[in-house]
């Protein structure tokens, strides 16, 4: 678990792309809030291995939005109640549970329904809070971290070379 935090604290300080790393972190959120086994996670781990997006960035903030998400269940559960039992979308549902392929996206389960729901409107806004934190940290945080000596101190070490030097 180390590894990947280290990765994207290397990304943070670097050159990375800001909307690599935002839209990791936006993707992971839909992820890491709704139920595991969905089937719109299978298209949410294929974007984020088929598109440019930095991998490490998507895998710890996965792990938070799943920590997260069962703080957030009760009020997703709630959502996906109310829009299951609205008697203006019983046709609507009635229609998607008689064909086979949207038995398999589970959105019958309130849970599912009501984060895939809050995660699909909170997608943009999510990125460009990303993308927008990212670039305040590299124009304000990250001069007063890289002038600090312990940083300076270990950046001339040995092990943080060899670090470098294998971690590619």
């Amino acid at each position: 678990m180390i590894d990947p935090v280290l990765k994207l604290l290397k990304a943070l300080n670097s050159e990375v792309g800001p909307w690599q790393i935002a839209f990791a972190g936006a993707l992971s959120m839909v992820i890491g809030l709704t139920p595991l086994w969905s089937a719109h996670n299978v298209i949410i781990l294929l974007f984020a291995f088929v598109f440019r997006v930095h991998l490490a960035t998507f895998f710890v903030f996965w792990g938070v939005f799943s920590g997260v998400a069962y703080l957030l269940d009760p009020w997703f559960h709630e959502i996906g109640l109310t829009l299951l039992n609205k008697d203006s979308l019983q046709g609507m549902w009635t229609g998607l549970y008689q064909n086979d392929v949207w038995l398999v996206t589970h959105f019958n389960h309130t849970i599912t329904l009501g984060s895939l729901l809050v995660t699909v409107v909170a997608f943009f806004p999510t990125a460009v809070l990303f993308r927008l934190g990212i670039i305040q940290y590299r124009a304000h945080m990250l001069p007063f971290i890289n002038k600090l000596k312990i940083v300076q101190v270990l950046k001339g070490s040995k092990f943080y070379q060899l670090y470098e030097r294998f971690d590619g």
